[in-house]
């Protein structure tokens, strides 16, 4: 089973709780962006990351803004759900910016990064990263896997939301140029459901457009949210 939650900016609580530890070998855990367990490489992160790579599912997240891009690019991209991910532990993927996965027979678009919200907060501590934009061939290498799998997919799964959703959660955010790529895609793309954890919502913002935050989501219609 497939599973998706949102923002987890380095918080094992989570992981501990019941309802993630009835996960199994077979089960999947997407975690739209922010997955925050890369940041300092402190004794704690490092313990921490020891715990998740003890869990038998698989974790595997888009990135957000608030990552150290720096520690994350270090580890090697790799074959994984027939496209490029980045392993960072037998059980742990990031997945990467306009790839397309199959997972459980199922066609996953993935396409992390964004804007900070606090830039300024993140500029003054020194953790602010250029690469929480996507470039040019980022950008590119979406639209290339989209068109190869003929604009048909079963899941888009981003961090920030298209420029629509962003407007109904807030009108006074101007769109950035990730919100407007992700408009462009919303508008050519058939898909059964897209998830994005940018807002740090609870809420199926518009039909098949679902903010992801503390909820452990299965993809599969017949199965309720678990909420937390």
């Amino acid at each position: 089973m497939i599973y998706i939650t949102g923002d987890k900016h380095g918080d094992i609580s989570f992981f501990k709780r019941k309802e993630i530890k009835k996960l199994k070998k077979n089960d999947y855990l997407i975690i739209t962006g922010d997955f925050g367990f890369f940041w300092n490489n402190s004794r704690q992160e490092i313990e921490n990351l020891k715990f998740l790579m003890r869990q038998p599912y698989k974790i595997l997240f888009v990135d957000g803004t608030h990552e150290n891009f720096n520690m994350i690019e270090k580890y090697p991209i790799v074959k994984f759900g027939g496209a490029k991910a980045r392993k960072i532990a037998h059980n742990i993927y990031h997945l990467l910016r306009g790839q397309v996965y199959i997972i459980e027979k199922k066609g996953i678009f993935t396409f992390g990064g964004g804007v900070s919200r606090d830039l300024q907060k993140m500029l003054d501590i020194n953790m602010w990263f250029e690469r929480e934009m996507p470039s040019k061939e980022e950008f590119i290498e979406g639209a290339k896997q989209l068109n190869k799998f003929g604009g048909k997919l079963d899941y888009i799964i981003t961090h920030e939301p298209p420029t629509q959703i962003k407007g109904i959660i807030n009108p006074d955010l101007e769109p950035n140029a990730v919100n407007i790529y992700l408009e462009q895609i919303a508008e050519q793309v058939t898909f059964d459901k897209w998830f994005f954890g940018y807002a740090h919502i609870d809420e199926e913002v518009r039909p098949n457009y679902f903010g992801v935050f503390n909820e452990l989501l299965p993809v599969n219609k017949k199965e309720k949210p678990r909420v937390f």
